[in-house]
């Protein structure tokens, strides 16, 4: 489990537990109770798992003790918190329909085989107004195999991503793929969370032959990562994923150029520079990269100043514009910005972690071999899309040394990455 998110105001147990027992009205903001219990998950403790506990059995009517309370019950499932599955289960017929998600969701973490349990869960999919995408994954993850002809009905859902759900989930429950292909075609849809929630559906079907359509999804590079890292663990797992099957696909992400996308937008006009530099803060990011690809195409020769104002202005302090910005001073080979991606490399905030990543690859595509040793100083990372990153950044700089260092990773794609370079050299 990736924790680097978890602790972003670094409380300490007794810390976090003061502060959920401060009484609301001595409260300095209304959300620090959800920021304790968000912090519960850093301290797998007894006196943690007791104090979240009676997060759960203590539920206010008032809206900030109900997201405290749900909180309390993703940390619990997130814990893997056994003892409190009966707790859980009780909430599974809260009037609030987002406690039930996360009731739903924690017991799927925590995992069970009662029945009871099994078929009150399945029972929802009955019931208007839910997280029906949220209980399907969870029944398929169980592998409750009664739920199956409930799931059908959802697989003429109005919602994509909970029709996405259905169709992967019956594959898995069923073992019958022959609909895979409509999961498949949701990688391209308009809507970004149809696009973002194939993803996942993929994963869960452990449908490894998705893995080019994937690396080719305009999404954020954190879900196509995550998705080809996952399938590609499982399949090696199993022996249907090779390294050099999958190694183009996460090259092909890791250096994320919009040319290596199937992109779901256009212009209906020439746009604006303005426009354009406006579209890298879109939260969806296959906006952004349909600017990214207009701006190397329609205004190579302005995109730097403009890039340079947009920094000044709001896209230093802005995690995606950041990334975005970055990246393409990289492929602009604009050498009065390699301060400012080294400065990038070196940016350890959890919310630019994504930048890191494309600083390497900038600083690679800028060709100053001053940055070698800089990223060889980044190999000693752990995560993942930075080393990776620094692996492809070095070999662009014609330094392979870095191979050394990476050869005994613990990730098994970063040995084979160094290796597989150290083989072309």
């Amino acid at each position: 489990m990736d924790k680097r998110f978890f602790n972003m105001f670094g409380l300490t147990e007794d810390q976090a537990i003061a502060l959920l027992k401060t009484p609301t009205e001595q409260l300095a903001a209304p959300t620090e109770h959800y920021v304790a219990v968000s912090h519960l998950i850093n301290f797998p403790t007894e006196r943690s798992i007791n104090a979240l506990i009676e997060v759960v059995q203590n539920p206010g009517s008032d809206l900030y003790d109900r997201i405290t309370r749900r909180k309390a019950l993703e940390s619990l499932g997130r814990l893997q918190v056994k003892d409190a599955l009966p707790l859980i289960g009780s909430c599974l017929g809260d009037e609030d329909c987002y406690t039930v998600e996360n009731a739903v969701w924690a017991i799927g973490e925590i995992g069970t085989d009662d029945p009871d349990i099994l078929e009150e869960i399945a029972q929802l999919l009955d019931k208007p107004n839910q997280s029906y995408r949220t209980i399907i994954q969870t029944l398929a993850k169980l592998n409750y195999q009664p739920a199956a002809g409930r799931i059908k009905k959802f697989l003429s859902a109005d919602d994509p991503s909970i029709k996405s759900a259905a169709l992967s989930n019956l594959c898995r429950l069923t073992g019958d793929y022959s609909q895979i292909s409509e999961v498949v075609a949701f990688l391209q849809h308009q809507n970004v969370n149809a696009r973002r929630g194939s993803i996942q559906d993929l994963i869960d079907a452990n449908y490894y032959d998705a893995i080019p359509q994937i690396s080719r999804c305009p999404v954020s590079i954190v879900f196509r990562l995550r998705g080809i890292r996952l399938l590609a663990d499982a399949g090696l797992a199993e022996g249907k994923v090779s390294f050099a099957s999958v190694e183009p696909y996460l090259d092909r992400v890791i250096r994320d150029r919009p040319d290596d996308l199937d992109l779901v937008h256009e212009y209906d006009q020439k746009p604006t520079l303005d426009f354009v530099i406006n579209e890298l803060y879109h939260t969806d990011f296959g906006r952004c990269y349909l600017a990214s690809k207009t701006l190397l195409e329609l205004y190579l020769d302005e995109a730097p100043d403009a890039l340079l104002n947009a920094w000044d202005k709001e896209a230093h302090n802005d995690y995606g514009a950041h990334y975005h910005v970055i990246k393409l001073y990289g492929w602009l080979r604009y050498a009065p910005a390699y301060d400012l991606l080294v400065e990038a490399l070196g940016n350890t905030m959890p919310q630019f972690q994504k930048s890191r990543a494309a600083a390497a690859i900038a600083l690679g595509n800028l060709g100053d071999k001053r940055a070698i040793s800089i990223l060889k100083d980044a190999l000693n990372t752990q995560i993942f899309d930075l080393k990776y990153a620094s692996l492809l950044a070095l070999k662009e700089l014609g330094d392979t040394t870095g191979n050394e260092i990476a050869a005994d990773d613990s990730d098994w794609l970063i040995r084979a990455k160094a290796g597989a370079i150290v083989a072309d050299s």
